[in-house]
């Protein structure tokens, strides 16, 4: 797979040429040549709803505390949703199609079906569980303060500040997971020098988590 080549060059191994691809799956990520998470979250979320659809039994069983079942959800099906979310790049589109899925499997744990009604932010109560977007800035963040924390010249913290060469096209920059850490950062008042701080290890003392929701204290 190649990235904004004009030329795609031909590669031989042991005489055979390899297939140019458009995407593949990586340790089950899918990577395309576009960028984005677009594929992927679609592949996450068809495999959380099969996940989903296979404890139907359970979803239905009165005898299991809804208590019971949301931590089966969790354990078993919000897992599998967000595999690797921590390194996707969001966008709104992306965000609302796994609310929309996560907030339909709480709704069928609990048994709320139309024509009864109830808000998300009701159903999230009900439920004790948080919101999808709030669950992916707390991955980003820890995802940001596992990487700082790793010692200078290491790959993925090079690549969290690294810059490509030459020249992006003309019109609206694409939304990246770089840009999106820093509109964070700029809306909570953090600079780079701050999140480091928060997030370096300190002699005889654990690791802070930079993430937003666990500063608030």
């Amino acid at each position: 797979m190649t990235v904004n080549m004009l030329n795609t060059p031909d590669i031989k191994v042991n005489g055979e040429q390899l297939e140019l691809v458009q995407s593949f799956t990586y340790l089950g990520s899918v990577v395309t040549s576009e960028g984005g998470a677009e594929q992927d979250i679609k592949t996450r979320i068809g495999k959380a709803r099969s996940a989903f659809h296979r404890l139907r039994n359970i979803w239905k069983t009165p005898s299991i505390r809804k208590k019971t079942k949301l931590k089966i959800y969790n354990s078993c099906v919000t897992s599998v949703l967000l595999y690797g979310a921590e390194c996707w790049r969001m966008t709104e589109k992306d965000i609302n199609r796994l609310s929309s899925f996560h907030n339909t499997c709480l709704r069928r744990i609990m048994k709320i079906y139309w024509p009864n009604k109830i808000t998300n932010e009701d159903l999230h109560k009900k439920t004790k569980s948080q919101d999808i977007e709030t669950t992916l800035l707390q991955k980003r963040w820890r995802w940001l303060g596992h990487v700082l924390r790793k010692p200078q010249g290491d790959m993925t913290k090079v690549a969290l500040r690294w810059t490509p060469e030459g020249k992006r096209k003309r019109g609206r920059p694409k939304t990246t997971w770089r840009r999106t850490i820093e509109t964070e950062m700029k809306e909570r008042g953090y600079t780079w020098g701050t999140i480091e701080k928060k997030s370096r290890k300190q002699r005889g003392v654990a690791a802070t988590c930079p993430c937003p929701m666990c500063q608030k204290a």
